[in-house]
């Protein structure tokens, strides 16, 4: 069995407490699909991230600034800075687009293709973090957890939906892009809070010419009920699990790592249940066994 010394950096495999820790992220961005469902109706999807991008970079501007964390250094991660906030901006304007023409469930699991993306990409791009053979059946069998907790999409009845599945589609290779320019690059040498800098203040204003072109406004004040929402995605999702989350994908796997986001979707139908009244099906159950055992495969000593 090979000890955690004796794998590079670039892939050592997760601790007990990194696993906690992603877990509860994954529960955390779970109850985040929820937030932004009871944010949606009073804020517009592209203007809810625009807004979040905008008030979080300032958020993370004074943590930064109280911290003395130094971001106009130059230690040459403005290529890599700038191509990560493209990149995550490009997500979410895919997901939330692609959802006007495809549905949830179906967003859902093309959404999380994610994961084989960033394994695939980790192979040549990130030195020793690849997969042998019972973590890519543990990888499977997670994502088939997924299939079962939401359903074996039909073929596409509308031409838009196939353009929304590609949207999703694209949004999982954003996703993952994302991760491996972050591992991949300058970025794993600076601080977690300026890589989400770079993030938040390249998408805010990628997002905000998206709403203008898709003609997003807002009508009336928002309820509150939705400003809560909003704040908890602002304050609590963007600016402190995101960080953490950059702060784990730099000292970790990140191909082991992104196999543990097949949680956040299960974590978020548990949540719609309590939050939303929505209802769990026995299948969900099923869901939860597969993917808990495609993670033991996946964090599995060689």
């Amino acid at each position: 069995m090979a000890s955690p010394s004796s794998f590079p950096p670039s892939s050592r495999p997760l601790d007990a407490t990194a696993i906690a820790v992603t877990i509860g992220l994954c529960l955390c961005w779970g109850f985040n699909n929820v937030a932004i469902k009871l944010a949606i109706h009073d804020i517009p999807p592209l203007i809810q991230s625009t807004a979040r991008s905008l008030i979080a970079a300032l958020l993370v501007g004074l943590w930064t600034a109280a911290r003395g964390i130094p971001l106009f250094k130059r230690d040459g991660t403005l290529a890599a800075g700038i191509l990560a906030g493209v990149l995550f901006a490009l997500e979410f304007l895919l997901i939330y687009r692609g959802l006007v023409w495809t549905t949830a469930t179906r967003g859902v699991l093309f959404l999380y293709l994610a994961p084989f993306f960033v394994v695939i990409g980790s192979r040549w791009l990130v030195p020793g973090d690849h997969f042998h053979l019972s973590q890519w059946l543990g990888l499977f069998l997670s994502f088939a957890g997924i299939v079962i907790g939401f359903g074996l999409p039909t073929p596409a009845a509308d031409p838009r939906q196939v353009l929304g599945d590609i949207m999703l589609v694209g949004a999982a290779a954003a996703w993952a892009a994302t991760t491996l320019t972050i591992k991949a690059s300058a970025l794993n040498r600076i601080s977690a809070e300026k890589t989400l800098l770079y993030q938040l203040i390249v998408s805010a204003p990628v997002l905000g010419i998206a709403a203008a072109i898709f003609g997003e406004r807002m009508t009336a004040p928002p309820s509150a009920l939705a400003l809560g929402a909003f704040l908890y995605q602002t304050v609590w999702v963007v600016s402190i699990t995101f960080t953490i989350w950059f702060v784990l994908v730099v000292r970790y796997s990140s191909a082991r790592l992104s196999v543990f986001t097949f949680l956040a979707p299960l974590f978020g139908v548990a949540a719609g249940h309590f939050v939303l009244n929505e209802p769990l099906t026995p299948a969900l159950a099923v869901a939860v066994a597969l993917v808990a055992i495609g993670l033991l495969l996946v964090n599995s000593p060689r």
